[in-house]
């Protein structure tokens, strides 16, 4: 047995000192990574042994846009390399975590981006608008090449070695479910409304994340109505890990991600790739790849074209309450229970 006094074993409990921190550690004199980089749809900040990650759109309900994957995507690479960086927590500024894609955007105009330059490629908004015009010819495979792009950068939760939370409240809906069930724990409010409407017309959940998550009848529960359920629903069926009242939120989920952070680096690796591996098991890749197509699918029926042409025409919040008004839940944050009026 060596008798180095530097060995981790001399000290007490140095497994739970950081990559960084010990005196034989690679990164021994290293700086810290750049830190600089803005984004235009969420926040970066590393506190500790935490990296933040918060979407910041709150006057527009944090609502996604083409920029929306790619920073994503670049935000928790950057969280992964970081060897300081041991849980990545991702939430939302303002009133809820994520309302969905920006269909006001998407349904009325097409789509467009403030980031990157990407005229004449596959998500070029000019092509895109007009592969999606309901008197032309649809090619579902550009609208693929659209669509797994955004899966890519959302699914960058579930690929990353490092475990993801995230934090819940106000809505979490649409788009923003594809979001969060990529990631590895959820933690909500009691209140938080989350669920899929656009299966009721012009969509179908892209990530096909939801069996996965739920199972398949309670699955099918939701994206056979569209209905959406409670934070503290979600927690009853096991899509949250927890759920508390709001004014506990913040202090409930610091508590669960530091007893996470807490833990060595490698062993939360090495914990969810290990737990992951169930999961491709289960084929989380076909689904999503499937889901995709069928969206696109969904979005250029007959039915689909009628939503679109409203929405161009009356306003997308005029489609959503004609779509949503006969089911009762204009605006309501969970569905009602045939015995439970």
């Amino acid at each position: 047995m060596s008798d180095n006094e530097s060995h981790a074993g001399q000290r007490p409990a140095a497994w739970y000192e950081n990559w960084t921190e010990a005196p034989d550690s690679p990164w021994r004199d290293r700086p810290a990574p750049e830190s600089d980089r803005e984004y235009r749809t969420l926040t970066y900040e590393r506190d500790g042994r935490i990296a933040r990650l918060t979407f910041n759109r709150p006057d527009k309900g944090n609502t996604i846009t083409p920029d929306t994957p790619v920073e994503l995507a670049h935000a928790v690479e950057r969280a992964d390399l970081d060897p300081r960086v041991h849980v990545i927590l991702l939430s939302g500024r303002g009133k809820g975590f994520c309302g969905g894609y920006d269909l006001a955007l998407f349904a009325e105009q097409g789509g467009s981006t403030d980031g990157e330059d990407v005229t004449g490629t596959a998500i070029d908004p000019v092509a895109q608008a007009a592969n999606h015009n309901p008197w032309g010819t649809w090619d579902p495979m550009l609208d693929y090449a659209m669509m797994s792009r955004f899966n890519r950068g959302f699914a960058s939760l579930l690929h990353a070695n490092k475990p993801t939370v995230a934090k819940l409240h106000g809505f979490a809906v649409a788009g923003g479910t594809d979001i969060a069930l990529y990631c590895d724990q959820i933690i909500c409010a009691d209140d938080t409304k989350i669920g899929y409407p656009p299966t009721r017309v012009w969509g179908i959940p892209a990530a096909g994340m939801w069996a996965h998550r739920l199972g398949d009848q309670r699955a099918k529960r939701l994206l056979f109505t569209g209905d959406c359920i409670s934070g503290k629903q979600a927690a009853e069926w096991g899509l949250a890990v927890e759920s508390c009242p709001l004014e506990e939120l913040d202090e409930r989920t610091e508590s669960f991600v530091a007893r996470i952070a807490r833990m060595p680096v490698n062993q939360l690796m090495m914990a969810k790739l290990a737990l992951n591996s169930a999961l491709h098991s289960q084929g989380v890749t076909n689904s999503a790849m499937i889901s995709t197509v069928f969206d696109g699918i969904s979005r250029h029926t007959r039915e689909g074209y009628a939503f679109q042409l409203r929405a161009a025409t009356a306003g997308f919040r005029e489609a959503v309450r004609e779509r949503d008004e006969p089911y009762g839940d204009h605006k309501r944050a969970q569905f009602k229970h045939p015995h439970h009026p």
